[in-house]
């Protein structure tokens, strides 16, 4: 059975239709890379996953529950939004991370407000916040930081900041790590270093969504590939089929402008 089941989804914003009758499905532990032009609904997509946008039509279901349909009101109540967004965690283009928190508080900081509204909070709090602070250390050692943990985000470099910024969306394991063109802000001698801790997460077999312009990396790393084009899918399968041999013209425009992959 399919993690991720997207069925249907559309987004407008005004008379614009950003996002035109998406479906497709994610198997639990495959990598899916999401290519297109600039404007072609790529991030509006992750941000309906995630539940920052509200589809206006469809439905997303993970691990065979039902989080959103469209047609159902209740469905849409924003005192459960926090807690369906907690099966995704989103990595930013821009980073994200709060300036006044070093790089262990940032990676732990949603696990400690989660952990105030557990009923023996008040009773274990040091025991708690000990095992969360144990977990951090261990995520940022895995992402080769762990001498970074005490460092302020202007006391690290972009790439630094973006594996912070990975940490801290594995830290609440969520069911599907998303990427939103993760190296984008990013000089191009940092870019290596952040697409080798998300190739090491895909050998882990992490469930991961990445949207990404790093055709050779989305060939490499992805087992499935869709390529978007004006709020539509026009391909998807396997990545030797859509980047190596894709079958529609749009599809062999748009990368026809990365020359030989």
């Amino acid at each position: 059975m399919a993690i991720l089941e997207v069925k249907n989804i559309e987004k407008g914003f005004g008379s614009t239709k950003v996002l035109k009758d998406i479906s497709f499905d994610l198997e639990k532990g495959q990598a899916l890379a999401i290519i297109g032009s600039s404007g072609s609904g790529k991030t509006t997509l992750l941000r309906c996953l995630n539940f920052l946008e509200t589809p206006d039509a469809g439905s997303i279901t993970v691990n065979g529950k039902c989080l959103f349909n469209a047609a159902d009101p209740s469905m849409i109540r924003e005192a459960d939004i926090r807690k369906k967004r907690l099966h995704f965690g989103l990595v930013f283009q821009s980073f994200n991370l709060f300036p006044q928190y070093t790089a262990l508080e940032n990676v732990t900081l949603a696990k400690k407000l989660l952990a105030k509204e557990e009923p023996d909070f008040r009773q274990r709090k040091k025991e708690i916040y000990k095992e969360i602070d144990e977990e951090g250390m261990e995520l940022l050692r895995k992402m080769g930081l762990s001498e970074r943990a005490g460092h302020y985000p202007h006391q690290l470099s972009g790439g630094q900041q973006q594996r912070v910024a990975i940490a801290r969306a594995l830290e609440l394991k969520p069911d599907i790590v998303c990427f939103d063109e993760p190296t984008s802000a990013l000089d191009p001698e940092l870019t290596g270093e952040v697409l080798k801790v998300i190739r090491s997460l895909a050998e882990q077999k992490t469930t991961m969504i990445i949207v990404t312009h790093e055709m050779a990396f989305a060939r490499d790393v992805s087992d499935k590939v869709i390529f978007m084009d004006e709020g539509v899918i026009v391909e998807q399968g396997r990545p030797e089929d859509v980047i190596e041999n894709p079958r529609e013209e749009r599809t062999k425009r748009f990368l026809s402008s990365y020359g030989n992959i």
